[in-house]
């Protein structure tokens, strides 16, 4: 058993006992994008620089960057990545299992060429949107990027508490056994806390993502390897810091194309202690 410093891991495993989960809903039919919303920001051209400071917008997606086509003999969501923005689901949600398969495809397009191959899972997205930088709402992201699956970032004043050390002079790196730091675009030590261990598979296969969201603590889980523990949601809304536990989906389109299949999702009344065990 690993040493959990902090009052809030030791919370958690005093108050959750294995948890009752409710039955699986898709979030994905398999068939269309019913259920979920499109919105994209401006493209860019080939120094990285916005095209134009008005973006394609909510429902509008001429260039098709979200589309269900059949792959490996089943029909998948693709994203190119063509342009930044998100399919998001048009209802919110707090205290559940989200589950999803990923895998990246072969496109990348500017300002990702040459780059790491990059989309992200966003949870509790609330708010208009376009928040952040012209394309995503305000919430709390699970990195999905070639390397750094399973990376916290805080999104459009989103902040998380996670037990963390000091990697390098710049970065930090979740570690259980360390104190609590704040992170966010309004921290000392910025909005990005980097996983710990690596477990996504080798490019061309099929990745499983795990997130478990119970009041205001979330576990990021990549092919069954727990990547963190992050243990207070909160937002910054108009000056003040309010909770952040409740509120849509949304899957990034951010440079580069990528596959999703079997999105699905279930209430849950705990988070699994095993897995803050480990």
């Amino acid at each position: 058993m690993k040493f959990l410093p902090t009052i809030g891991l030791a919370v958690l495993l005093l108050a959750f006992s294995p948890p009752h989960s409710e039955k699986w809903r898709p979030l994905f039919n398999g068939k269309d994008l019913s259920g979920w919303e499109t919105f994209l920001g401006p493209g860019f051209d080939s120094e990285g620089k916005k095209l134009s400071a008005t973006p394609f917008g909510l429902n509008n997606d001429p260039q098709k960057v979200f589309t269900v086509v059949s792959l490996d003999g089943e029909k998948v969501i693709r994203i190119s990545g063509e342009y930044f923005g998100a399919i998001t689901s048009k209802e919110e949600y707090n205290n559940y299992h989200l589950q999803l398969k990923f895998k990246w495809g072969q496109k990348t397009w500017p300002p990702k060429i040459g780059k790491k191959k990059d989309s992200g899972l966003l949870y509790h997205a609330i708010g208009p949107h376009g928040t952040d930088g012209g394309f995503w709402m305000r919430s709390q992201e699970f990195q999905i990027e070639q390397g750094n699956c399973g990376d916290y970032w805080g999104v459009a004043h989103g902040f998380e508490t996670i037990p963390a050390r000091k990697a390098t002079d710049s970065t930090y790196e979740y570690d259980p056994a360390s104190q609590p730091i704040d992170f966010g675009e309004q921290t000392p030590a910025g909005r990005h806390c980097t996983k710990k261990g690596d477990a996504e598979n080798p490019e061309g296969q099929w990745n499983t993502l795990d997130l478990y969201c119970h009041g205001d603590s979330s576990i990021h889980v990549v092919n069954g390897k727990v990547m963190m523990v992050l243990l207070k949601s909160q937002q910054w809304d108009n000056g003040e810091v309010k909770p952040l536990t409740k509120g849509k989906i949304q899957i990034q389109s951010e440079g580069a194309e990528v596959y999703y299949k079997d999105i699905r999702i279930q209430g849950t009344h705990s988070l699994p202690a095993d897995l803050l065990l480990r």
